[in-house]
């Protein structure tokens, strides 16, 4: 999703609001059945922006050019590079902005047609327009005609060094210039058979306006595509007869500057009156698995744009991919996604889709129909934690979020930042990393749902470059700039943090020791039980500023109590509720328990009349994973 809109997940919170009217006091099913099996261990995913990661130019000029600020490389993704990022406790990792998209730099002399800046977002342009999905990013290659097999290579290093590989795919919208010149043999480009003399046809596609040419955004006052640097293409002009739909849905053949004006919208069968063009998934099909899926499309007619990007996935798919990212899935019929996703699990089961779904009323449709295996919990999970972050929210939202997911609590992936959203460090977010420890904790420990970190988010990085179009808070990934905190740690490509200083040192071991203990915990694939609503009510000095929860398996139990009051330490005596001793097997007596996180913090439950108790100090922002021996 582009950085510079405004979220459509702001407009759906309000319907998080309403699940809040939950009280959270339902008592929590306690059976000692794990929700995924027991040998089955958390992921962590690793989003890395491809482009930046391995960039040691640190000039950061606004605007500037490749030349100017520099760029990383596929190349750059060393042996010793992946080991390290493997060893932070990392299993999946995303290569953001892989596919060919628009970019503003000249590589015309081997055969790529040129970029008009007046469709493009910043110099290095969107990772979320794509010019061509059989290609990569000519950015990234050290020899752009070798740019394909320089790819395959990374693949190939990531998986020698245990870690499995996550690329872009953005069915909604592809880039206006669309071109594809290496496309396998009898494979058309996107609108090359298209009846451009209709708004619609089920196997256009895109939308037209048949009697309208394109017109280019009115820039606000003052503003030019490329900063100060006037480009020979700059012109405000475009050619585009008819004018396609813009890639969020505008009709209108000059898109407003706030639209994704860079885009085009894809045609999924479904009419500008909203008539579906397709057969739907039967009553009851949400319960049927990916082969009973792929055998209800089997003898169905779909839309062309469907088998163009089903052979689009199966193509990255054979090169090695092990899953996708899938940009506003929402924007895509579910019918479309059923069709897609059980093709991949065909050819490769164990293939890692996560997506972009930030309407809660939508998430079983895309999990169960549309056999997604894990959506963005943006909305209610990262959303409520960022208001306890910056200070004003209350932890006491939080069980509510939990009961309301339980019953799809491991397809919801788990993140405090991402592309799109603010750096933890900006001050327009919390202004210090140190605020997103307690977070970090209660995200990646409160379900079985795989997390999520972006690169930099482990060394403090704040994003505060003025980069042109990307503006500071979010590390721009529209434009050529560097990542200081980053470099720092990569230490002009020796990846060992000669650099860093001992306050990115010590962030990066917290998630080192936080995310390694995740992946290896049977009890984060077990039960969950929250036991935070029932010390507010039993717990003297025990605030809205703590929260507290239990994780366990047959052979590892757990609590997690995390403090994330910036200012004070909190002290409290935390009550075990006599459901989780009696789950346990505990009788009346003490039970060791000690830390896992810093082995420092040892203490004891002492059980008495049914009901544990353990004393516990917290200091601020500090988190405690308590395994009872």
């Amino acid at each position: 999703m582009n950085q510079s809109l405004t979220y459509i997940s702001r407009l759906v919170f309000i319907v998080f609001l309403g699940l809040l009217g939950c009280n959270g006091e339902k008592k929590a099913d306690i059976s000692q059945e794990p929700s995924v099996s027991d040998n089955q261990k958390k992921q962590v995913v690793y989003q890395v922006f491809t482009r930046l990661f391995g960039n040691t130019n640190t000039n950061n000029k606004p605007w500037g050019t490749i030349e100017e600020n520099g760029v990383g490389k596929f190349n750059d993704f060393t042996d010793k590079a992946l080991k390290e990022i493997k060893d932070l406790g990392v299993t999946y990792i995303w290569y953001t902005g892989v596919p060919h998209h628009d970019v503003i730099t000249d590589y015309s002399k081997y055969g790529i047609s040129n970029d008009d800046p007046d469709v493009v977002k910043g110099r290095a342009g969107s990772p979320y327009a794509v010019k061509d999905y059989y290609n990569v990013n000519p950015d990234l290659a050290v020899n752009v005609e070798n740019r394909l097999q320089e790819f395959r290579d990374l693949i190939g290093r990531t998986h020698t060094a245990g870690l499995k590989v996550i690329i872009d795919m953005v069915p909604n919208h592809v880039a206006r210039n669309y071109q594809g010149l290496t496309n396998p043999k009898g494979v058309d480009d996107f609108g090359a058979s298209d009846d451009k003399s209709k708004v619609y046809h089920v196997n256009n596609n895109f939308y037209y306006n048949p009697n309208d040419a394109f017109k280019v955004p009115v820039w606000e006052q003052g503003y030019t595509p490329l900063g100060d640097e006037k480009h020979p293409l700059e012109d405000h002009a475009f050619y585009e007869n008819p004018a396609k739909w813009t890639g969020n849905g505008s009709r209108l053949a000059q898109p407003n500057p706030n639209d994704w004006y860079e885009t085009v919208k894809i045609n999924y069968g479904v009419s500008p009156e909203g008539k579906k063009d397709f057969d739907e998934l039967p009553a009851g099909f949400e319960n049927k698995d990916y082969k009973k899926h792929v055998e209800f499309w089997k003898d169905k007619t779909v839309p062309n744009s469907w088998k163009k990007f089903r052979d689009i996935a199966l193509y990255w798919i054979d090169f090695g991919v092990d899953g996708f990212r899938y940009d506003m899935a929402e924007m895509v019929p579910v019918e479309f996604w059923s069709y897609m996703n059980s093709s991949i699990k065909m050819k490769n089961p164990n293939a890692f889709l996560m997506a972009e779904v930030y309407n809660p009323s939508l998430y079983r449709d895309y999990i169960k129909k549309g056999k997604m295996d894990y959506l963005y919990d943006k909305v209610q999970l990262y959303d409520t934690i960022k208001h306890i972050m910056q200070g004003y929210g209350k932890t006491d939202h939080i069980p509510a979020i939990q009961n309301e997911l339980k019953d799809i609590e491991h397809h919801m992936l788990h993140f405090l930042e991402n592309h799109d959203e603010q750096r933890i460090a900006s001050p327009e977010f919390a202004g210090s990393a140190e605020k997103g420890k307690p977070a970090m904790v209660v995200s990646a420990t409160i379900s079985t749902s795989p997390t999520m970190v972006y690169f930099g988010q482990e060394l403090g990085e704040p994003g505060a470059e003025n980069a042109g179009f990307g503006q500071p808070s979010r590390t721009s990934i529209f434009d050529y700039i560097g990542v200081p905190h980053l470099q720092r740690w990569v230490n002009n490509k020796q990846f060992d943090g000669g650099q860093s200083t001992e306050a990115e040192k010590s962030l990066r071991d917290f998630y080192k020791r936080l995310l390694n203990f995740t992946i290896n915990s049977s009890a984060l694939t077990g039960n969950y039980r929250d036991i935070h609503l029932f010390n507010r009510k039993n717990t003297e000095d025990y605030s809205d500023k703590v929260l507290s929860f239990i994780r366990w398996s047959p052979d590892e139990k757990l609590i997690i109590v995390s403090n994330f009051d910036a200012d004070n330490s909190q002290e409290f005596q935390l009550k075990i509720p006599q459901d989780i001793i009696k789950a346990w097997d505990l009788v009346d007596g003490n039970y060791k328990v000690k830390d896992e996180l810093y082995k420092a913090f040892s203490s004891a439950i002492v059980v008495k009349n049914g009901v544990g108790s353990i004393k516990i100090k917290l200091e601020s922002l500090e988190s405690f994973i308590l395994k009872v021996y």
